[in-house]
């Protein structure tokens, strides 16, 4: 099945944009919930927040459906980090000030979660490797006096996917702690079902900027059933219709685009099985053609040991000169990214195997410059 044709305004078939795990293309039915956004304005003025609803309630579905939550209750907001904030400011940092992480986490949580430790609050940041381990170390961090527990289900930087995070939960559940799972790098990539991963007293947030191809301005909460329970301190006035989580004005366009998209998932039939399949399939070329060109481990290599049921969505290759095998694949047309000694390589639904393959010959052209 080919996507290319749908993605036409962002020219994914003319060009190699590496960038799946960060910024993926938005297929062209986008745009016409972007047109549809303006045109319901025009039309309404005022009273357009009816119409903007509906796509709202669209976004808060097709969370439920990602989460395997049909009943669950969502929080919307701009960005992960507006959320994240929300959800600090319903704990009580007073009687519970220690907080537990991994030191493997995304900037909006660990750049927020270090300035709390600069203002007093106890931070504890387990090392993130080995994963193998991690949900049983974090477990053991959780204590009385632990008022969360925030960890990612999948790592940012190496794709690693973090097994066990039941343990987590049962751990913050014995001592009463919340659980924030970050699922950003799961959603649209890997099927996430709470049920079955045991997270039904879990906070999970996402978005929809990388995988799920909603663009800007559609991140998530999905809240469990205590919350109802509980009143976030950075509250907006839509909170007064009785979703205590809720923001306030806003622009609705980043929804009308979401619903267009994920109407788009549906009718081509792209669920999380079927986007797993695709994942595990592109992610498999891009290792098997980078080994192929056997550079030496001191200029770039990759996790071997892991196996492939155990990554995400994008091949982390590992270089001390990472940034430059970056700039030098965009010199060379080849959209990647890199985070330290990580080159991340990002594959999208819409990629052919031809375009994996040329990306990672390029790959082998630069690195064999570097090493020259």
């Amino acid at each position: 099945m080919s996507l290319a044709a749908h993605y036409s305004r962002f020219r994914v078939a003319e060009r190699l944009l590496l960038t799946g795990h960060s910024h993926q293309a938005w297929p062209d039915v986008a745009r016409e919930g972007v047109l549809e956004a303006y045109d319901d304005a025009a039309l309404a003025v005022g009273e357009k927040w009816g119409r903007a609803e509906l796509r709202a309630e669209r976004l808060r579905d097709g969370v439920r459906d990602l989460l395997g939550d049909p009943s669950g209750e969502v929080a919307l907001g701009g960005s992960t980090h507006e959320l994240l904030i929300r959800f600090l400011s319903c704990l009580d940092l007073r009687t519970r000030s220690r907080l537990v992480t991994t030191d493997g986490e995304f900037h909006s949580a660990r750049r927020q979660l270090d300035r709390l430790a600069e203002s007093g609050v106890e931070v504890v940041k387990v090392p993130a490797a080995p994963v193998d381990t991690l949900a049983e170390r974090l477990a053991s961090e959780v204590d009385g006096r632990t008022a969360a527990v925030v960890v990612s289900s999948v790592l940012f930087e190496t794709s690693l996917v973090v097994p066990h995070l039941e343990a987590v939960a049962r751990a913050c559940a014995r001592t009463g702690a919340e659980l924030l799972v970050d699922a950003y790098h799961q959603l649209g990539v890997m099927p996430f079902d709470i049920s079955a991963l045991a997270l039904a007293d879990a906070w999970i947030v996402g978005g929809g900027y990388k995988y799920l191809q909603l663009g800007e301005g559609n991140c998530f909460l999905r809240l469990p059933a205590h919350a109802a329970g509980l009143r976030p301190l950075v509250t907006g006035w839509y909170a007064e219709s009785g979703d205590h989580f809720a923001g306030a004005t806003y622009d609705p366009t980043s929804h009308y685009r979401a619903s267009r998209v994920l109407d788009f998932f549906a009718t081509h039939g792209l669920t999380p099985p079927v986007l797993r399949r695709t994942a595990l399939h592109q992610r498999g070329l891009l290792a098997a053609e980078f080994d192929a060109l056997g550079l030496p481990d001191e200029v770039v290599t990759r996790d071997r040991d892991t196996p492939a049921e155990g990554f995400g969505g994008f091949l982390a290759l590992t270089s001390p000169r990472a940034a430059e095998l970056q700039a030098a694949l965009a010199a060379r047309g080849v959209s990647t990214d890199s985070r330290g000694q990580h080159l991340r390589i990002g594959p999208a639904p819409y990629l052919s195997d031809e375009q994996l393959r040329t990306a990672i010959g390029l790959l082998g052209e630069v690195a064999a410059q570097k090493t020259a």
